[in-house]
């Protein structure tokens, strides 16, 4: 048995938002899984309890948390997802809402659609492909209200990944660590270029271990053109 998750402080004192009793079970539940997971797969580096609360569960939901209020119904994806995160903690957060989660690394998506079923998270599917084919793809291009990307590559890359796949009106999150301003700057002609526009950026720190967190919220306000996303590694390897 791993041990218990204290949520010690994390949620009460630095996020205006309190997950109920079954959601305490699901992410006690959800650490679980993934530390057993973890002995096969390289999930996360992060496995201590309070580590794992502070960065994965707390870090997910603080990048939403003003998103939270949404209606039901929301249309979300999680680009890279690797583990789980944010996409995870999200739809336990939001059951109202329709999470996909999206990652290249077939062995991870399968394990990911095992832990759903053991979750008993009806709104949460998977997608195992290159988000480059996903954002050229008709079924998915431009049909989420909200894309949430973290930890994947530089911030012109995850933008090139997430705006292709919003609707007009809808908001894509970057999940930065430290982030300096030039690199903001930098970053608004390919954000325009995408369609959007950088909406915010939102630093915070994290409650335990006091690290420096930054979001970037990406407003999209027209069609993006269809040239993106470029094809698969190309992004990487020529950053808008």
């Amino acid at each position: 048995m791993s041990e218990a998750l204290s949520h010690l402080g994390t949620w009460q004192e630095s996020l205006p938002w309190q997950p109920v009793p079954e959601q305490h079970r699901q992410f006690q539940r959800l650490y679980e899984l993934i530390l057993a997971g973890n002995r096969q797969l390289n999930l996360t580096r992060i496995t201590a309890p309070d580590e794992f609360e502070e960065k994965h569960l707390w870090d997910s939901l603080r990048g939403v948390i003003s998103l939270l209020q949404s209606p039901p119904g929301q249309q979300v994806i999680d680009i890279g997802t690797g583990g789980g995160f944010p996409g995870i903690p999200v739809a336990i957060a939001r059951p109202d809402w329709q999470v996909s989660l999206l990652d290249s690394t077939r062995k991870k998506i399968a394990f990911l659609h095992q832990l759903i079923l053991e979750l008993g998270l009806e709104n949460v599917g998977t997608l195992c492909d290159r988000a480059e084919k996903v954002g050229q793809d008709a079924q998915h291009r431009e049909s989420y209200d909200l894309a949430l990307i973290r930890a994947v590559g530089p911030a012109a890359v995850c933008a090139e990944y997430a705006l292709p796949l919003v609707k007009l009106g809808g908001l894509a999150v970057l999940y930065r660590g430290q982030l300096q301003p030039e690199e903001t700057q930098a970053l608004e002609p390919a954000v325009k270029l995408l369609g959007g526009q950088i909406e915010q950026v939102e630093g915070f720190k994290t409650p335990l271990s006091n690290s420096d967190r930054h979001c970037l919220y990406l407003r999209k306000l027209s069609p993006t053109p269809i040239q993106f996303p470029r094809p698969p590694g190309i992004p990487a390897q020529q950053p808008l």
